[in-house]
């Protein structure tokens, strides 16, 4: 394995590791938020709540970097087909 592969590779998964990290503060943050907000505690509305929440922010968030990566040339995971 060459130098500049394994540098490539480390550098890939610390980044996962690091957005891990990040993605379980988010995750923590936003339920506290919905609970004192919403003032539904563990209820199952709280629960449905923060997972219909969490489904909408990650499909806008794949969309646009799906249109950010096909602006740049890259291919993106997502495509729509029924474009037109």
């Amino acid at each position: 394995m060459s130098p500049k592969i394994f540098f490539q590779t480390m550098i890939t998964l610390a980044s996962a590791s690091l957005g891990l990290v990040a993605a379980l503060a988010c995750n923590e943050a936003i339920k506290a938020i919905i609970k004192e907000v919403l003032q539904t505690g563990d209820s199952i509305t709280g629960l449905l709540t923060y997972a219909i929440l969490a489904t909408v922010v990650a499909i806008v968030v794949l969309l646009l970097l799906a249109r950010a990566a096909s602006k740049i040339g890259g291919e993106a995971a997502v495509t729509r087909e029924a474009e037109g």
